[in-house]
């Protein structure tokens, strides 16, 4: 019977191995933290590696990503479908195993980790979401949501500001079912960390709330056992063991940053197995020590206990488990389609002119009383941006119950918790915070769109017409910035109908979702008849005209009504102009070539397009014959109206800006 060093050499050895051939990779972690990954995966996590997604499995997130081969080799010895030939195709083209994990690319792997800190983040919201629906769901005798949350990190984790926004709301929330693991080896990539990380971790986390256990030895496997156990028992507060490693473990770069992100090299390879005492040849694993690794039968017991009590929870709650069901699947309630014809007509309705940030919450208000998943939040700005709505309850931390989160002024948090209650499935989560400060969350919005995590944003305040705050809060750049990111929609809208499609859109488009919105109040533009579907592809023509047009406007959100306006003087001049409404470049984007054609046609080569933002992503629109009313610099403090004409989105501007590209086709000069 092999020992567990032994199994736990295995992860190191196959760490060695895959990073040799690879030619590169970060060795000195997995060999480091091998011990703990054998206490926790052979012994006490909960999983199926033959249903990687049962409902109610312990979640692993290892937030130190770049210790993947750590996690790759743990699934391939337990059992997922991670075959040793993907071990030997490291960090390759098409790999299942690339050189950070990779939500959707590997069975088994949570979420997609690399940028330090964030899966200590996700990892809060994965544990709040299982408070959550236990709270929901379970009845006495059927606890059909009952399992961990489990992370590792290192230094690295803990250094980044995310990991305080999360761990201290971890903290406040009293999440008992989760549980850090800490690598604590006192290395980075620039040396031994004393000058620049010497705080005392333990005290920290504890004044967050959290239980502290250890220091203790983390190669050992009696001390990681009993840790585990004492984390356990601590059900209304998370835990933080604190592991005292040797990065590089067993090699010659022991204790050194030589180790971090660089192959050992032949010599020192051979040298770490050597003392190690491994002897086996590279991907090689003896059947005994597979055997020991081997979770598929426990799993598959484990998930057939699940799925008894669940059927049996069924027959005696049918109604609660057909929304369990439905929920985990992230499928829309059955009478979806009415909430959605409200919500449309709603948007269609004769109202008086407001700010997007308004017509928001009342789709808010329709959306978030019909759909129980949804569970909304800001980062300490919930009466500006609209999220609370008549239907949100605060979060009880003693009850979790609630369907409304404050988090406090901690966007990156919110951001990262956000990504992890849609990880852990069940949840809709949106979130709003000012469109400036977004920027504190970039790397979350990120994340949320490489995992193409269903998760809404609603940005307000969106454009120098917030006026007298000034420059730091007036969004200029943002927007392009974030419509830079694969896989984000980004949605402007200009009124109220807009805004309703949007959130449509972002309920029912299963991909994550920007909501920018204003301020100030905008008019209700006349339509003639419905034009939903037209909005919903992202942009139409809002205004048109008969036979080819002099010129194309085009617009997005608060200036949409100004390029209309603009058009009505450019028409009393005898011109004819198409208005088209952008409201989602990037919807707009993956049209068909022949709705594309039609609202921008090609023969058309006199455009004009008016954002309030950074213009450089019109380019592609209007080409090298268009031009653009866009703001080149920050804003200023002043009344938001003042500010519209002093950076020229005026009407008389647009339309004089207009009549200069008509110019340069038939070589008649008017001024307006």
């Amino acid at each position: 019977m092999p020992s567990r060093r032994e199994c736990a050499n295995a992860i190191r050895a196959l760490s060695i191995d895959a990073i040799e051939k690879a030619g590169s990779g970060h060795p000195g972690a997995p060999l480091g933290m091998a011990d703990m990954a054998e206490a926790l995966w052979r012994h006490e996590l909960r999983h199926n590696p033959e249903n990687p997604d049962w409902p109610d499995r312990d979640r692993f997130i290892l937030s130190n990503g770049h210790a993947s081969m750590l996690l790759y080799a743990l699934l391939h010895l337990t059992g997922y479908d991670l075959p040793i030939e993907e071990i030997r195709n490291f960090r390759q083209w098409q790999s299942k195993t690339p050189g950070h994990p990779e939500r959707g690319v590997t069975p088994g792997v949570e979420m997609t980790t690399g940028p330090l800190g964030q899966g200590i983040a996700s990892a809060v919201g994965i544990a709040l979401a299982e408070e959550l629906l236990a709270a929901r769901f379970n009845r006495p005798g059927f606890e059909i949501v009952n399992h961990y949350t489990w992370a590792f990190c290192g230094d690295g984790c803990l250094m980044e500001g995310v990991s305080h926004e999360a761990a201290a709301l971890a903290g406040t929330w009293g999440l008992g079912k989760l549980i850090f693991l800490y690598d604590s080896n006192g290395v980075s990539i620039d040396g031994h960390i004393d000058p620049w990380f010497d705080e005392n971790v333990g005290q920290r986390f504890m004044a967050y709330g959290w239980q502290i256990i250890g220091p203790i030895d983390g190669h050992s496997s009696k001390a990681l056992d009993e840790a585990i156990n004492v984390a356990k028992a601590e059900k209304r507060k998370p835990s933080l063991i604190i592991c005292n490693t040797h990065i590089g473990f067993g090699s010659p770069r022991i204790d050194s940053e030589a180790s971090h992100g660089a192959p050992l090299g032949d010599d020192a390879a051979s040298a770490t197995k050597k003392n190690l005492g491994w002897d086996h040849p590279p991907f090689v694993i003896p059947e005994e020590i597979y055997k020991c690794w081997d979770q598929k039968a426990q799993g598959r017991e484990r998930e057939d206990a699940w799925n008894r009590l669940y059927a049996e929870y069924g027959r005696q709650y049918p109604e609660l488990a057909a929304e369990f069901a439905r929920r985990m699947a992230g499928k829309l309630p059955a009478d979806w389609r009415k909430t959605a014809s409200e919500l449309l007509a709603w948007g269609e309705s004769k109202k008086k002119d407001m700010a997007t940030r308004v017509a928001s919450r009342h789709c808010l208000d329709i959306l978030v009383g019909a759909l129980p998943e949804m569970i909304g939040g800001s980062a300490d700005l919930s009466g500006s941006v609209g999220t609370k709505t008549s239907s949100s309850t605060p979060l009880d931390c003693k009850t979790y119950n609630g369907n409304y989160i404050f988090y406090g002024v901690r966007e990156f948090g919110m951001g990262a918790i956000m990504n992890g209650l849609a990880i852990h499935g069940g949840f809709l989560p949106y979130a709003g915070t000012f469109l400036s400060f977004t920027d504190q969350a970039r790397n979350a919005l990120r994340l949320t769109a490489m995992m193409k995590l269903h998760v809404i944003w609603v940005m307000t305040h969106d454009s120098i017409g917030v006026g007298e705050d000034g420059p730091t809060h007036q969004p200029v750049e943002q927007i392009p910035a974030l419509r830079l990111v694969p896989g984000l929609n980004i949605w402007r809208p200009c009124d109220s109908q807009e805004t309703a499609v949007a959130w449509l859109s972002a309920v029912e488009g299963n991909t994550p979702a920007c909501l920018v919105l204003s301020r100030q109040c905008l008019p209700e533009i006349e339509r003639p008849g419905k034009m939903v579907e037209e909005i919903a592809r992202g942009g139409y023509i809002l205004h048109g005209c008969s036979g080819k047009p002099d010129i194309i406007l085009l617009a997005t959100g608060s200036e949409v009504h100004l390029v209309m306006d603009a058009a009505r003087l450019l028409e009393e001049s005898g011109k004819k102009c198409q208005v088209v409404s952008m409201p989602c470049t990037e919807i707009f984007d993956a049209q068909d070539q022949a709705w594309r054609d039609k609202v921008l046609p090609p023969d058309c080569r006199c455009r004009l397009a008016v954002e309030a933002a950074r213009g450089d992503c019109w380019g592609r629109y209007v080409g090298l014959d268009g031009d653009i009313i866009a703001m080149d610099n920050y804003g200023f403090s002043a009344p938001g109206k003042e500010l519209f004409v002093k950076f020229g989105f005026t009407a008389k501007n647009v339309a004089q800006r207009a009549m200069n590209l008509i110019e340069k086709s038939d070589g008649q000069k008017q001024a307006f």
